[in-house]
């Protein structure tokens, strides 16, 4: 019985060992085998009386081990948190009690975790059977520990990018990036873990995974491409969700998704582009929605025919700006006389819009006032016009031009 005594402690030191691995601190704890072998002592200690009430029956003793360790820690996380709870309350900030309600599943996980591989020692297992359950609770251990950071994660970089005008680096366009990134480090951290546990050798699988990197980077060259274009996008941001973007074709519409892959555009026609982030990454976008406000200024060009009183048209154009509704008052439209043209003096209304989503209703709205005021002003608005001079014809049409005109004339004559 003290050969498994000390085997067991032996095997729970090196579980809390790696359960240290997973929780703040838990480098320095590891690096003390004699700290770390104290929790499993104080359980020995405490269940040993309890336990030994119920000598003779080994499945008895386990399961009362772990009945009583899980009532044991029940309480005290309830104890513990319900402290936690007051001193919460009284800052004036959120953040520590959502960290304390995601911080009470590991704690109560780890409070378990000594009193059951406890527990299923004193039954009467094999070897192997004990390796492997003990095994178990420890990757599960691994996956609670792993679950929690990644969900506090999430809740740090969210908070963080909540004051981007103080932290330059992470803004709220970045946080998928950042967030991304951090569940990475800690599923790998997680893994590694979960390799020790099981006893699984590494260096072959990292060199397997070296090999099959190679290969998938031949095979997906372009998805990777898409892949590190769209970390780059979410970096630099050249655009946001929301915004109305220009590509080079024409194509103009409002950006409702940027993914790792591929960009979706909606279109004034409502139909979605997707757009490979390679291409947008070799390509000019440009966005009408960015500069300082989200305002896009429109142009209205309109000739007037030579003689036309250039005031009046200033000022006729000017109304008709002040008087639309969709036109900003600030910064203020304003007539730019631009060029004599061939048959007309060209001017240009420059006014604002509030976003460029209302630039085809303005244009309507400002085409068809202008119009109606140039007409009842009398202003002529000219436009191309051609004659045409034939200098002679063909004899070959002028003879039948000619027997046309005598048959028609012969028609007419009065018959005698």
């Amino acid at each position: 019985m003290k050969r498994k005594s000390c085997k067991m402690r032996c095997l729970l030191a090196q579980m809390s060992a790696i359960s240290m691995v997973s929780v703040p601190g838990g480098a320095a704890l590891a690096a003390l085998p004699a700290e770390a072998s104290e929790p499993v002592e104080a359980i020995e200690t405490y269940l040993r009386p309890l336990i030994d009430l119920f000598h003779g029956n080994p499945w008895l003793q386990g399961i009362v081990a772990i009945v009583v360790t899980f009532t044991v820690a029940s309480f005290t996380t309830w104890l513990l948190f319900k402290l936690i709870r007051k001193v919460t309350l009284k800052t004036t900030f959120d953040l520590d009690d959502q960290i304390a309600l995601l911080l009470r599943p590991p704690i109560y996980y780890t409070l378990l975790v000594s009193g059951f591989s406890y527990g299923v020692h004193l039954m009467p297992m094999t070897d192997g059977v004990e390796t492997m359950a003990t095994r178990i609770i420890q990757s599960a251990g691994v996956m609670v520990w792993v679950l929690f950071f990644v969900r506090l994660a999430s809740l740090l970089l969210t908070r963080v990018a909540l004051i981007s005008h103080k932290v330059s680096f992470l803004q709220r366009r970045t946080l998928t990036l950042f967030d991304n990134g951090a569940k990475v480090i800690i599923f790998a951290a997680g893994l590694y873990a979960f390799f020790v546990i099981w006893k699984i050798d590494m260096t072959a699988w990292l060199a397997s995974a070296g090999i099959a990197g190679i290969a998938v980077g031949f095979a997906a060259k372009d998805t990777l491409s898409n892949l590190f274009s769209g970390v780059f996008i979410l970096a630099d941001a050249p655009y946001k969700v929301g915004d109305y973007i220009v590509l080079d074709r024409g194509d103009r519409g409002k950006v409702i998704n940027i993914g790792l892959r591929s960009t979706r555009i909606l279109t004034r026609d409502d139909i979605e582009i997707t757009i490979p982030n390679s291409i947008i990454g070799n390509t000019t976008i440009v966005n009408q929605s960015g500069g300082p406000t989200e305002k896009l200024r429109i142009r209205v060009k309109i000739g007037v025919a030579y003689g036309s009183d250039v005031d009046e048209v200033r000022a006729i154009l000017l109304k008709v700006a002040q008087d639309e509704p969709l036109v900003c008052e600030n910064p203020a439209p304003r007539v730019r006389f631009r060029v004599f043209g061939a048959s007309s003096l060209d001017f240009e209304l420059l006014c604002w819009i509030p976003n460029p989503e209302l630039r085809g209703r303005t244009m309507d709205k400002l085409n068809d006032a202008v119009y109606k005021q140039f007409n009842r002003a009398n202003i002529e608005i000219p436009y191309a016009k051609q004659d045409l001079y034939i200098r002679g014809l063909p004899e070959a049409l002028l003879a039948v031009s000619q027997k046309s005109l005598n048959d028609s004339a012969s028609k007419t004559l009065p018959q005698k």
